[in-house]
């Protein structure tokens, strides 16, 4: 059995929870002695046998080309769609059904819904990260049930030992708010976490690159003219400062539009944190009744929500709840057991 991990182009200059997901797989599934690869479209002796598989991440424009490649080679993947949206299954339903009278009289006119359903329709199994997203990818674009197979997202283990003292050594700040997380896409949400932040009598610290469009130089306006928050650029994800941010800081907060789960809030969890999320996108799958939901639209929601967090003790409540259920060697032992079925049919 021959795993190949693959994802869209500018997945390492994104570095989102998408890269380091594939990566950190990779390494546990090495660890259990799977052989696998990163996908190298250089590779010009390419070949698959019957004993290879290819596992994509993302499914939506970006991945298409390869599945459909893939598909007239013969060769067989699965898919992890990392696909989520606030419109309800029945709006995405109807504007998939209105849109395709329009793609029969304006050739090579399609959607993002329809590239998303393509690659998980021709996949051997589809990946969703949660139940939602499972539901969703069924009721709005017709995903057959039966190729659904929730496999989750995991954490690496060694963010429940991480030491806070680093972070508090070099930035003389302890029991803070913590935000961790790219700044100008819309998803993200940035102007409100920012604003909000503003008005929170709180030390606030956020780490994150910022995007050079339109709403990250707003974001990073926002952030200079703040009392409060202390901006650093982004860190290697193996920086053992990184991990001691999430253990040094009170509050974590990622009040998104939503998160498929959002792995720096599962990072932080597991350092002992206290958690602010977004409910939407299937996170109370993994944070249940020991995070705070906050509604992203609404700064008041996210001021409210964030500061009863930091009225409550931290705890080892949700660092024990992820420690039992998201540690990679779990998810890891779930993807090889899909892995030899699929390769079994």
């Amino acid at each position: 059995m021959k795993i190949f991990l693959a994802s869209y182009q500018t997945l390492m200059i994104n570095r989102g929870g998408p890269t380091y997901k594939i990566l950190c797989l990779r390494d546990e599934l090495e660890k259990m002695g799977v052989d696998v690869h990163l996908f190298d479209m250089w590779d010009y002796d390419m070949k698959f046998t019957d004993d290879d598989l290819i596992h994509i991440f993302n499914a939506n424009f970006h991945t298409y080309p390869l599945a459909y490649n893939l598909k007239l080679y013969g060769a067989k993947y699965v898919v992890n769609p990392i696909f989520y949206s606030n419109h309800s299954a029945q709006k995405i339903h109807m504007y998939r059904m209105l849109e395709a009278p329009f793609r029969k009289l304006f050739r090579r006119t399609y959607s993002d819904y329809f590239f998303t359903k393509y690659v998980c329709d021709n996949s051997e199994r589809v990946l969703p990260n949660t139940l939602d997203e499972g539901n969703l990818l069924c009721g709005a674009l017709g995903v057959k049930r039966e190729k659904i197979e929730v496999i989750h997202n995991g954490v690496e283990e060694r963010f429940a030992h991480a030491d806070a003292s680093l972070f508090e050594k070099k930035y003389g700040l302890k029991n803070f708010i913590l935000y961790v997380g790219h700044l100008g896409p819309v998803r993200k949400n940035g102007l409100n976490i920012i604003r909000a932040l503003q008005k929170i009598d709180h030390p606030s610290v956020i780490i994150a690159d910022i995007l050079k469009n339109e709403e990250g130089a707003a974001c990073k306006e926002e952030i200079e003219r703040s009392k409060n928050i202390t901006h650093i650029n982004w860190l290697k994800h193996d920086d053992p400062m990184f991990a001691s941010a999430y253990a040094a800081c009170h509050t974590f907060i990622l009040p998104t539009r939503y998160e498929t789960p959002g792995r720096a809030a599962l990072e932080a969890g597991l350092a002992s944190a206290n958690v602010v999320i977004t409910p939407y996108g299937g996170t109370r799958e993994y944070f249940s009744q020991f995070a705070e939901y906050a509604e992203p639209a609404s700064m008041h929601s996210i001021i409210q929500t964030t500061q009863k967090s930091l009225e409550k003790k931290k705890n080892s409540a949700l660092r024990d709840h992820i420690k039992k259920n998201f540690l990679w060697d779990k998810i890891a032992k779930q993807t090889i057991k899909m892995y030899k079925r699929v390769l079994s049919q």
